[in-house]
């Protein structure tokens, strides 16, 4: 909010003043005119500035970008922050619209670390957004001002080979929002690559493409596990990833879906309501009647999406031979009871899931809009973006299974 100054004769003077209510008035010796308002941008002082009555104005000053931002553990505020300028003829300006709460700013929030990345200084948070395009670098071609896209948050060096491979979720220069030190995209603009913003069709909202990230591990997830159809598919995890994972598995043509979970309304969720999975599992009752709901026989394809020792010994044990796991859970980086005799044994092949790569981003939209994943009923809970704290601790405390918080007014 900027306060602009004008005497009463000044604003008397103006031709078409768009002065709103007077809202409080005092007297001083002199003027102090807006450097910031094109709208006053020249006017006649009188010959005697003594002693006029002074306006105070309300005018919100475009430039603000407000953030919200991660000082450090357990300390969120919104605070403003320079609006970034285009200086890249390929990159796009975005007026971020929603945003999703991610498990790894809340790690951030309240552990100031997730996995190997530690939070060393004030990070802005956010990066499952969407939003529309307000300005577009000059050698923009595939958008224009206006466009709702969904973001792709990550942008790699475009020199690295991790880069050329087609790999580039794997790029050691790997620039990724709200991932220490990189700033995120809970604010009001955020800059992109053209390319790195997916165009949402007219019928997919803007909180639907807030979604596209986490969808896009999911889908990351299915291409590695390489489900087509008459698999049959277990997943460990009912939060927002696994049932986006189980219903990306049942989309790419598995037969049979399980989730595994220890909460009962998680795995309602999942079967009753969402419907991504054929049958549920409580892991509670123990890993060793896992089987029944396949009918005795072994799942060809296990995704892990918890991270939890159990979870991952049991779909491993769980698999057919030559059956492959996926772990998508960022657990320990050491384990005690790792199965490595069952993988031998069996030909398992193992993959780990980072993030996402080439093409996952544009599979995830073509998925929301064909209507082959329905993504609207994980988000439980929304916020206004001056609620954003209130919103971290929903998430912390159990209480969501996906939260969206609204850009700035």
């Amino acid at each position: 909010m900027l306060l602009v100054f004008f005497t009463s004769d000044d604003c008397a003077g103006l031709k078409n003043s768009c002065i709103p209510e007077k809202l409080s008035q005092t007297y001083v010796p002199h003027v102090i005119p807006s450097s910031s308002t094109k709208e006053f941008k020249t006017y006649s002082l009188p010959n005697n500035l003594s002693l006029f009555p002074l306006y105070f104005i309300h005018y919100r000053n475009m430039s603000d970008n407000p953030s919200v931002v991660l000082k450090k553990i357990n300390e969120i505020v919104i605070e403003d922050r320079p609006i970034p300028a285009i200086e890249d003829p390929h990159y796009v300006k975005v007026a971020i619209k929603k945003t999703g709460i991610c498990g790894s700013d809340v790690h951030f929030y309240t552990d100031g670390c997730c996995g190997s990345f530690k939070l060393e200084s004030p990070m802005v948070l956010g990066h499952e957004s969407a939003g529309i395009v307000v300005e577009v670098g000059s050698d923009v071609k595939s958008l224009k001002v206006g466009d709702k896209v969904a973001c792709e948050p990550g942008i790699p060096s475009r020199y690295s080979n991790a880069y050329k491979s087609g790999h580039y979720n794997l790029c050691p220069e790997m620039a990724f929002a709200a991932t220490p030190p990189i700033d995120g995209t809970l604010c009001r603009y955020y800059l992109l690559p053209e390319d790195f913003c997916v165009k949402l069709p007219g019928h997919v909202s803007l909180e639907e493409g807030a979604l596209v990230e986490p969808l896009s591990v999911a889908v990351h997830a299915a291409r590695l596990a390489k489900i087509t159809f008459g698999d049959s598919v277990v997943v460990f995890g009912a939060g927002p990833v696994g049932l986006l994972v189980a219903a990306t598995a049942r989309a790419y043509g598995a037969t049979k879906v399980l989730i595994v979970d220890i909460f009962d309304d998680k795995l309602t969720l999942a079967t009753d309501t969402l419907h991504v999975a054929t049958n549920s599992y409580n892991s509670k009752n123990g890993m060793d009647n896992l089987l029944e709901s396949f009918e005795g026989k072994h799942p060809n394809v296990s995704i892990d999406c918890t991270g939890v020792e159990s979870c991952i010994a049991a779909g491993i044990n769980a698999l057919a031979p030559r059956g492959v796991h996926v772990q998508v859970g960022m657990g320990k980086s050491e384990y005690n009871n790792f199965p490595l005799g069952v993988i031998c044994e069996k030909e398992c092949i193992v993959k780990g899931v980072f993030r996402y790569c080439y093409n996952d981003y544009n599979l995830a939209v073509e998925l929301i809009a064909s209507g082959k994943v329905e993504v609207k009923g994980l988000v439980t809970h929304r916020f206004k973006f001056t609620e954003a704290v209130d919103a971290y601790e929903t998430v912390r405390q159990g209480k969501a299974i996906k939260a969206i918080i609204d850009g700035p007014e």
